[in-house]
Order: C-alpha cells, then structure tokens, then sequence
C-alpha cells in the first residue's frame, strides 16, 4: 500500500518520500508523506537509521535531519537509508502515538499490509526496509514520560554472533552509560521484530523531555556518525572513549521487573537522587505524595535491587501504574556474552 519514487537499488544521494495512504475527517483521499534519504556507493552494509519512532521524542529527528543534508555519496560505502521522522503524524503533532490511529509504532509489528496508517508503516519495514538492510539504528528519548540518563541501548539477544556485534556497536556510540533492558509493557517492538531477521540493532536513550540540553544533541549526533564509521558505512576515524579521554562506557542491565519501579498510587512523583546516582538495594529513591490529602505523609519508593539510576519519571504528575524509576546493575562485556538467553 505504501508507494515511494526512492529507487533503493540506485547509486548517489536521493531525497524522496514514503506515501502511506489513508483518510481523516478532511480528506477521503490522502497521504501522509514521510521524508526519507538514501545515499549510496559502493559495495558495503546496508544501514537503516531511524528517529521518531514516537513522535514527541526530537533528539534523534534532529541528528538525522542534519546527517541526511551533509551525507555525499563520496562519504559512504554502502548504503545508508535515513527516516528523521519515522511516525511522522505523531512528530507533528508533538505526541508518543499517532494522532491519526492513537497506536503506539514500538509496539506496532509486525503490523499489516492494509492496516492503520502506524500498522502500514510497521508491515513496510518489516518486509521491505529491514530484509534490505544489515544494521538497524532505532533513536529514542524519554520524551515527555521519561528522563534518561544518555545511553546507548539494546536487547539481549540469544545468538551470540548477534550479541557481540551489537555489544560492539552500541558501545561504538561512546556514551557514559550503556543500558540494556527487557520488555515489561507488551510486544510488537521495532528493534524486536529487527533483530529477529537476524540484523544487528543500536537503539538509544538520549535524555528525554522538551528542553533538550546542547550536551545531549551533541552525543546523539557524534554517537550517530561514530557508530556509522565504526559499522564500515561511513568514512572516518573511529573514535573510542579512551581516544577522547573519558573513562569506559559504564555497561548496565534492568533484566528483571523488580528493576523497574511502579507508582502504587496516584499523586505527585519527587525524585530523591540524582540520574546515574548508584541506588542500595532498599533505599528510597523518591516519593509519592498525595495531591488531595497533603496531610497524610507521602508514599515511598524504595528500590528493590542496587545499581544506577538510569531513568526517572518526567512529569511530576503521576497515575497508579506509571514506572517512576529504573535501577540498572553493572555487568562487564565478558558476562553478558555468556548469558543463556532461550531462543524465541
């Protein structure tokens, strides 16, 4: 159903679109347009990258918008396929799902050939965008629901080929903090249904909210173009945390629901550490208090496992449910190569 004049098979740069078709209170017959570029030369790896995927979420739009007018064939060897705004209805409209269907995309695929216009855009990456491509580069940010720590990010995979290249590539993004999680909100994610065609996958973290500060623009933007250097598909050095004079990425895993913290209640979140703050198992890490009895003492969150403080709530604001707070552990390279992961 999705039509586009991008050719993926042609050498040079090319600046198109991607036509999904649907139709709203004012407009039967329409479209919605999803700028996309492609620039390539040679023989090399395929590479997908993606910002987007929920739309209030702009770090990753951004360097990918400012990738796509600087990339020259003469840059590349391969191919690099470039969407900014992958929901592109939600990116206008400044919201996590789309204003036109109310879907979430990361929770989208496969999706559906003649589905809503977030099911059409899933079902187009998973049987056009990813059998073409080698390596798929999913952006994200909190947005307005979380804050992060900037981090690169991945799933545990259970082909360890897999993994390792992963491993490597997310760790190629040269962030303080590398994260990897596990799913406790439901199925039908981008990076999932990636990695089971076998692609190797960077996702991120990049901070959240709408104000943005200029230090995490700039790890997204060099983190972006250091992983394509380091995947062979852009020309460069690569650059290593060593090489720029930090310490090692601090690599960490919330594997377990007990890692992820769920307001008990409703009421008003107050964050009581720092991001990247270590956490003891059994401390308090903030409170729920309560918006109309302020005199009952506010509700505890106290952290079920020690680690790092990856990610908090951003809106003080909270419903019953909400995660509140992340407590990642520390684990080396080495052990999590070895992990027994169960094929799926």
């Amino acid at each position: 159903m999705i039509a586009t004049s991008l050719d993926f098979d042609k050498p040079g740069k090319q600046q198109g679109f991607l036509q999904v078709p649907c139709s709203h209170n004012l407009s039967g017959w329409a479209n919605v347009f999803i700028p996309a570029t492609i620039v390539s030369r040679g023989k090399g790896p395929t590479v997908l990258a993606l910002g987007g995927n929920h739309g209030d979420e702009y770090q990753g739009q951004i360097a990918l918008m400012k990738l796509a007018r600087e990339l020259q064939p003469e840059m590349v060897t391969g191919r690099i396929i470039l969407i900014p705004s992958l929901n592109f209805p939600a990116a206008r409209a400044a919201t996590r799902l789309s204003p036109l269907d109310g879907m979430n995309m990361n929770r989208a695929f496969p999706g559906q050939a003649e589905g809503a216009v977030t099911s059409q855009i899933a079902h187009y990456l998973t049987t056009v965008l990813f059998p073409l491509s080698d390596v798929v580069i999913d952006i994200h940010s909190g947005g307005r629901s979380m804050e992060f720590v900037p981090c690169s990010t991945m799933h545990l995979v259970a082909d360890r080929a897999q993994r390792a290249r992963m491993l490597a590539a997310m760790l190629a993004w040269n962030a303080d903090f590398a994260f990897l999680y596990a799913d406790i909100a439901g199925t039908g994610l981008l990076p999932v249904e990636a990695e089971n065609q076998g692609k190797i996958v960077v996702t991120t973290e990049m901070g959240g909210g709408e104000a943005v500060p200029a230090s995490v623009h700039r790890i997204t933007q060099s983190g972006l173009r250091n992983v394509l250097i380091h995947l062979g598909a852009l020309k460069g050095r690569e650059r290593t945390r060593a090489s720029l004079g930090q310490r090692p990425t601090i690599l960490t895993q919330a594997l377990h629901r007990e890692d992820y913290l769920l307001a008990p209640e409703s009421g008003i979140f107050e964050i009581g550490l720092d991001l990247g703050a270590k956490v003891k198992r059994g401390q308090t890490i903030g409170f729920i208090h309560h918006l109309e009895r302020p005199d009952r003492a506010p509700e505890p969150l106290v952290a079920r496992t020690a680690g790092y403080l990856i990610t908090m709530r951003a809106p003080c604001l909270t419903q019953q449910g909400d995660c509140v707070a992340v407590i990642a552990q520390e684990v080396s390279a080495k052990a999590l190569l070895k992990i027994n992961v169960p094929a799926s």
